[in-house]
């Protein structure tokens, strides 16, 4: 049974590291609240001496700005989604600063089932080799966090093993990193097998090095004056556990990955183009893939709630047929392991004929969050596809602006201003990608077809633009706008 603390809300750090918290009366969904499990968040903020608070310029980030200038250009455009007369070859990328990062670690935390009831922000010169944060600080945090009886504390930096044993003694709580929480919102959000294999062999890759000096278990089998001899450590046998559970998940994946390069043989064979999509997680991607396709994947506020791929039809206004795939989001910092185990997922982009890359229009850090998303289409291999921007969620700015956002792009436009929640800009975003796709390429011919040639004239009405049709000598005289494929089949009615 838990104890009967008063409910707390929980106040932003200020920036001296201190921390408030608030009284919160209690609901009638009391017990469901119980049930969460309670949090309490810890950010970093590791400041370079010589250079302010705004000034630092983390490895990531700096990754992340080199990203975006050797990124194709995809038009000029603020982080807020208005226009910007900036030139592109010097792309103004706000970085994530040290609240915006917690405040993301807070969305991650309620992904994954917890009640966020406190949070803290240390601000450091360099971080503590032992404990990243420093014993008394550590101390405070203890403090604070059995104020609130939380169950657990959850790191916005990757801990390493030690890091994290030394924490836990010192808090008497669980003690969660950044890594290990994305992992465990993939493992609550996989549904079929593939997502599930992929996910454990990320948990997998983490564990491993985490193994080490877990405590007494890990000990020699044997110990003192005439007991040393052959024998295996816990930990060895531990690791070979793991190394073959391993072998057994990639054995798996690869079978996945062999089935998935049939099936996409079987699509290459016909001249039917991929549209992939992408973007940072919670960019609107499955709800822009639901409104293209009419399709029912699931579409939620919370991060990573699309893991498994979805590949779906599309008819484009010329009529060719297209196949759209949804992918998981992309976030800051997004292990390796995970990138490396959801690769044959993955392989869809890196074969895709246009990637549509979907970014959240409304988001301050918009350009932040699409350099990421570039460093990991770098690692797949994927930097230099064929691209459309897609700018979502334009109904979360003014009126008159998203207004003149939609309709004010050109036709050749690499930027297209959209909201797939209520549909608005679909139609041009449409139009541009049927311009864009190079396969099936669209010709205009006029035909002259036998009346008595019936399946032909329904085959061009379904597939095909008709501009003008007339009925003359038992033929119908038709203008069309057709893809190669039907063209070729209607060859021998083609009029000089």
């Amino acid at each position: 049974m838990r104890s009967s603390h008063p409910k707390k809300t929980r106040d932003r750090a200020s920036a001296d590291g201190r921390v408030t918290f608030g009284a919160q009366s209690a609901g009638n969904d009391k017990d469901k609240r119980d049930l969460q499990e309670r949090a309490f968040l810890v950010g970093i903020d590791v400041r370079t001496r010589g250079r302010s608070a705004k000034g630092t310029v983390t490895a990531q980030a700096q990754a992340a700005r080199d990203a975006a200038s050797a990124a194709p250009p995809s038009g000029n455009f603020s982080a807020s989604g208005k226009p910007s007369n900036k030139p592109t070859n010097k792309p103004s990328i706000p970085e994530f600063d040290a609240e915006e990062s917690l405040a993301e670690l807070s969305t991650l935390a309620e992904s994954a089932g917890a009640k966020v009831v406190g949070e803290i922000l240390q601000r450091r010169d360099r971080p503590d080799p032992a404990t990243l944060i420093g014993g008394g600080k550590l101390e405070e945090i203890a403090g604070a966090a059995a104020s609130v009886n939380a169950d657990l504390l959850l790191f916005d930096h990757d801990l390493t093993a030690s890091q994290q044993r030394n924490i836990e003694k010192i808090v008497q709580r669980r003690v969660i990193d950044r890594t290990q929480l994305i992992l465990d919102i993939f493992a609550r959000h996989a549904r079929t097998r593939e997502g599930q294999l992929q996910v454990e062999l990320a948990q997998l890759h983490y564990l491993m090095p985490r193994l080490a000096g877990r405590g007494v278990e890990m000990s020699q089998l044997g110990g003192g004056i005439g007991t040393r001899g052959p024998g295996e450590t816990q930990l060895e046998t531990d690791r070979r556990k793991i190394a073959r559970r391993v072998r057994h998940v990639e054995q798996q994946l690869e079978n996945v990955r062999r089935t998935r390069a049939q099936q996409r043989q079987r699509r290459e064979s016909a001249p039917v183009a991929t549209v992939a999509l992408v973007g940072y997680t919670n960019a609107g991607k499955s709800t822009l893939f639901n409104a293209l396709t009419r399709a029912a994947v699931l579409a939620s506020p919370r991060m990573f709630a699309t893991l498994d791929p979805t590949i779906r039809a599309v008819v484009l206004p010329s009529k060719r047929k297209i196949l759209m795939s949804d992918t998981v989001g992309f976030i800051r910092n997004l292990p390796h392991t995970l990138v490396e185990s959801f690769r044959a997922t993955l392989e869809e982009v890196q074969r895709a004929s246009l990637i549509l890359h979907v970014s959240d229009a409304s988001s301050r850090l918009s350009a932040e969050q699409d350099a990421q998303v570039e460093i990991v289409l770098k690692e797949l291999e994927a930097e230099k596809k064929p691209r459309l921007r897609v700018m979502n969620k334009v109904d979360l700015l003014d009126v008159e602006v998203a207004a003149g956002l939609v309709t004010g792009a050109a036709p050749d436009a690499k930027t297209v201003y959209v909201s797939a929640a209520e549909g608005t800009g679909l139609d041009r975003l449409l139009a541009r990608i049927d311009s864009m796709i190079e396969e099936d390429p669209v010709s205009r011919v006029h035909l002259r077809v036998p009346q008595k040639e019936g399946k032909t004239l329904a085959m061009l009405e379904a597939k095909a633009r008709i501009y003008s049709r007339a009925y003359k000598d038992g033929a119908v005289v038709l203008e069309v706008e057709a893809p190669e494929s039907v063209v070729r089949k209607v060859r021998q009615w083609i009029a000089d």
